[in-house]
């Protein structure tokens, strides 16, 4: 070997090490980085979490320049954790990330819940209701589209649950790694965090600086499933009470012998419509104008208010609770109700020797339930021999459910019939929009094919609140006039027609502070509504605050049977609030 070559090796060695330890150099550097980015990614998750509103109309950059106590109170319990137990520090965090991950979707579903029902997600009773979410979805976007969609939520909540541990178990490890920074960290947000609370700071009127919402929507949950737990035993308490249990089958309804009773819901037919200055011009012109056509015929009408135990969907829950009597305002007391014999409104009229029907055009699959209401004949939506157009969740438009029940059931000479008519045109998503039409022209419901094109889709509505609202209020006025066509054209002195809103719409149109009634009104011959002189209910078809009483909607079903039964039609149960 030369002496050039001996000479000229170590140089070669030299910048080959340079560049090897620039490159290690180099790898340490993004190895930082990017611990620092996973680090601020986990951090900002778990603020998130910890932040999040569960209110969609309280999410705001505002909502999330808090300072949370749980997470004070967390990297705490870190800092006096004992060195040696490493593996148990971890443990704990990766259990603590999961309960707030798992904190965070019922916080999702609780945006889902007040948006459309006012309420939080009940995690006792509520399950039930998700399948019904799934199938409207597919009503709305195609079955496909609703499985993709619940697929892709399933997935999410996973992942939600599994970030949330992971960033958890990082903070931990970040946190012990840095403990003076840490201590003196949260020794400032926790004084800062105490002179907020005692201050009354707030970071939005609904929200303060010092926040504690986690710990209380744990607490919150804690209190309602005990209670839904406990809910059993309380409403089998309240159904043991029915002062009509016992009543013969001649003593009840006596005042309405030979007469058709119609009881009528009219979905998402809540007081607002008739209020909301939005909607109260043109739906007020459809019921006071009904009111006149309907006089004119001789019949006569009064009106209420009735407060639902439901609000933005659930109508069977409102239809249970006016036809049994008894407050079902979730699904496990509807399940203990059908498995009951409480007496119905329609089980009485069948009990008194009423032929009893049901017309449910959005029911397509066996109803069990049926025995119990004491229907003997449901018309679903199979049955009805409808061949036109769906209208979005409404597989047919009222018109062709009164049709049909009307030739079914009371065009040809027939024994008195009383009906529990469900209709759904008003049904979210307000699109299409049916339109009357001739009633001797309806045949198979194909002529209503032309009313479905052109409509806007149920995306517009929902992210459009004006377009949405001003659709709600034309679907309300087609089945309110359904109504009022139908008792014209086909109304005689032996109709009596009672109907309802079932309950409001959701938050979308009503906003977050309304109430939960809906109007009601009866529709008679003068005799009839004589019959309900003690009710105090205002004449005409809108009720009004000042002239309008309200009751609970279980009040109904015995304040009607002490009206139309033995005696001068006094009510002797319940109360009512003018």
């Amino acid at each position: 070997m030369s002496i050039i070559t001996r000479i000229r090796r170590p140089k070669v060695s030299l910048v080959t090490d340079d560049t090897a330890a620039l490159a290690a150099l180099d790898i340490r550097r993004d190895r930082r980085v990017l611990g620092w980015v996973v680090t601020a990614l986990a951090a900002t998750l778990v603020t998130v979490a910890l932040l999040l509103p569960n209110k969609v109309g309280q999410v705001e950059p505002k909502a999330f320049l808090r300072i949370p106590a749980e997470g004070i109170i967390a990297v705490a319990l870190i800092l006096v954790w004992p060195a040696r137990f490493v593996r148990l520090r971890q443990v704990g965090a990766a259990l603590g990330g999961t309960l707030l991950g798992l904190l965070m979707i019922v916080k999702f579903l609780d945006m889902g819940f007040y948006a459309s029902l006012a309420r939080p997600f009940d995690l006792v009773l509520d399950w039930a209701l998700l399948d019904d979410a799934l199938s409207f979805l597919g009503d709305s976007i195609g079955e496909g589209g609703a499985k993709a969609v619940a697929v892709g939520v399933i997935v999410l909540a996973l992942a939600v649950v599994a970030l949330m541990a992971l960033s958890a178990m990082r903070l931990s490890t970040v946190i012990t790694r840095h403990r003076t920074g840490s201590s003196r960290s949260i020794a400032v947000l926790g004084l800062v965090w105490a002179l907020a609370a005692g201050l009354g700071w707030q970071a939005t009127p609904a929200l303060p600086i010092a926040a504690r919402g986690e710990a209380a929507l744990a607490m919150d949950r804690a209190r309602a499933v005990k209670a839904g737990l406990a809910d059993h035993e309380v409403f089998a308490a309240e159904a043991s009470v029915d002062a009509f249990a016992g009543t013969p089958g001649d003593q009840l309804l006596t005042q309405l012998r030979g007469k058709d009773v119609m009881l009528t819901f009219v979905e998402s037919y809540g007081r607002d419509a008739v209020e909301d200055p939005e909607f109260a011009t043109q739906v007020g012109a459809v019921l006071d104008d009904g009111a006149n056509r309907l006089a004119a015929k001789g019949f006569a009408t009064r009106s209420a208010f009735l407060t639902s135990s439901t609000v933005g969907g659930g109508s069977w829950l409102a239809h249970s609770t006016v036809q049994s009597g008894l407050w079902i305002d979730n699904q496990s007391r509807y399940t203990n109700l059908v498995a009951s014999n409480r007496l119905t409104i329609s089980g009485a009229f069948r009990k008194a020797g009423w032929r009893t029907v049901g017309v449910m055009p959005a029911i397509d699959r066996a109803w069990p339930e049926s025995n119990f209401f004491g229907i003997d004949k449901v018309y679903d939506g199979p049955s009805m021999g409808y061949k036109g157009p769906k209208f979005a969740y409404a597989p047919m438009p009222d018109q062709f459910s009164l049709s049909t029940f009307h030739r079914n059931e009371r065009a040809a000479a027939h024994a008195p019939v009383m009906a529990e008519v469900e209709l759904i045109s008003s049904h979210s998503p307000w699109t299409p929009l049916p339109k009357m039409l001739d009633w001797n022209g309806l045949g198979d419901g194909s002529v209503f094919e032309s009313q479905v094109q052109g409509a806007p889709s149920p995306d517009e509505l929902w992210t459009n609140t004006t377009k949405g609202r001003a659709e709600y209020r034309k679907t309300i006025e087609y089945s309110l006039s359904t109504i009022i066509s139908y008792v014209e054209n086909y109304g005689d002195e032996n109709l009596v027609l009672v109907f309802l809103g079932d309950h409001q719409p959701a938050p979308l149109v009503t906003g977050e502070n309304a109430s939960r009634d809906v109007p009601i009104t009866i529709i008679g011959s003068q005799s009839v509504i004589d019959r309900v002189g003690s009710w105090k209910w205002q004449p005409g078809m809108k009720p009004t605050a000042d002239g309008a009483p309200v009751w609970k909607m279980d009040q109904f079903r015995d304040r009607f049977f002490g009206a139309f039964g033995p005696g001068d039609g006094a009510t002797t149960t319940g109360q009512h609030t003018d």
